[in-house]
């Protein structure tokens, strides 16, 4: 499984930015994907995650309201919408799948919210 992430990039605080996840190979019994960050020293956290079987979604605190978590029908691509972006929302952001036991990951996009 590869995952490419893209759209990531440098936004004014308030700003939007939308981000994408293509995934491409054995994409079969996929549980879940999300969308993960790490800042500068500090641990990866999880934004936001969509399960497969029932479509439910669960997002970070901090970002409940502001982030929405959406995927194509096929699951081959995987978005984040972003508003409301905040200086403390800059971070690398991570496409993450989780299929039979196993978490894929993404290269990473960067994201920096200016102030």
């Amino acid at each position: 499984v590869q995952l490419v992430e893209s759209g990531g990039g440098l936004v004014q605080a308030g700003g939007s930015l939308t981000l994408s996840c293509a995934a491409s190979g054995s994409t079969f019994s996929i549980n879940a994907m999300g969308w993960y960050r790490q800042a500068p020293g500090k641990q990866r956290e999880l934004v936001a995650a969509i399960f497969s079987h029932s479509g439910s979604t669960n997002y970070a605190d901090s970002v409940k309201g502001r982030f929405t978590i959406s995927r194509d029908n096929a699951e081959t691509t995987l978005y984040l919408q972003m508003n409301s972006l905040k200086p403390e929302d800059t971070a690398v952001y991570y496409c993450n799948l989780r299929a039979q036991g196993t978490n894929y990951w993404g290269q990473g996009t960067q994201v920096t919210v200016s102030s």
